[in-house]
């Protein structure tokens, strides 16, 4: 077996074992090089091919575990001839790592595509998990994470900002943007005016890195804080769902039944009030059974 099948730990040379064919789409760190996984590193030397977004990004973790390849440069800008050079290798029974720059494949890159032509020809797809910024940053912002949802970038222009902003307003879980440090104050800004200035909020910068930062806010203290601040590095946006209405008081839910139920038969009053109230269908039909036997409603 070559080097280049190798890796290496703390001055340890490990062995890399053989691959059965298929694509492996490899997590690399987002910052820290620690972050990698010893099955990343196996699977980096071992593949027959290594596939990345930029080759001198890809290098230097290569050469930080001394894993001695060649990698093969799939990006946006060559993605149908590159991808198809890969697909050519799966068909023919090669193993083929694909890395992003930083964190997990597919997530902002175009490796999606790959992994779509390979599970189309059914051939194997295997996620290798490791670094992430989005959960990162969910994890470290101290905001609710039994629900959220991941909405990449941000459009470039206010407008169209605005009206992304407008779309995720009611979505019931947190939400994660990646932003750039020079579009960071805007968004903010925007943010806190479509979303309220009230929300909870963290921006959540150089994750990982040796400048880590968490500043944690609602999304009016945030914009006023970044609106003339020079920022750099890499940015996780993460913004708090939105505040949980109050349940409507037993007189209201009454009145509500009373009306509908003058108008429509009692099961269907009750789901009609069930959407109205977000309260369960069935309590809300034994309540207006309760009500008419008890004062003719």
């Amino acid at each position: 077996m070559s080097d280049g099948n190798r890796f290496e730990i703390a001055g340890h040379s490990i062995e890399a074992r053989p691959l059965s064919p298929g694509l492996y789409l490899v997590a690399t760190p987002i910052g820290n090089l620690g972050d990698i996984t010893v099955r990343a590193l196996e699977t980096l030397a071992g593949a027959d091919i290594l596939a990345c977004e930029d080759t001198r990004v890809t290098r230097k973790l290569l050469d930080r575990f001394a894993i001695a390849r060649r990698p093969f440069a799939y990006h946006e800008h060559n993605a149908e001839k590159a991808g198809e050079q890969l697909m050519s290798a799966l068909r023919a029974g090669k193993s083929v790592a694909l890395v992003s720059d930083a964190g997990t494949p597919l997530v902002s890159d175009p490796g999606y595509r790959l992994a779509g032509l390979a599970i189309a020809e059914d051939i194997k797809v295997v996620p290798i998990p490791g670094a992430s910024a989005p959960l990162a940053a969910l994890v470290g912002a101290g905001l609710p994470n039994d629900a959220f949802f991941f909405a990449g970038f941000l459009p470039h222009k206010d407008k169209g900002r605005r009206d992304r902003l407008a779309e995720l307003t009611d979505i019931p879980a947190t939400l994660i943007f990646f932003e750039s440090p020079h579009r960071i104050g805007a968004s903010l800004e925007a943010a806190s005016d479509v979303l309220g200035a009230d929300r909870p909020a963290a921006v959540c910068r150089e994750l990982t890195k040796t400048y880590e930062e968490f500043r944690r806010g609602t999304l009016g203290e945030l914009a006023e804080a970044y609106r003339d601040a020079e920022v750099k590095g890499e940015i996780v946006l993460v913004i708090g769902p939105p505040p949980t209405p109050d349940a409507p008081g037993a007189a209201d839910v009454d009145a509500l039944l009373k009306r509908l139920v003058a108008d429509m038969p009692a099961a269907k009053a009750a789901a009609q009030a069930a959407r109205e109230t977000g309260l369960a269908r069935k309590d809300l039909y034994q309540r207006l059974l309760n009500l008419k036997h008890g004062d003719g409603a």
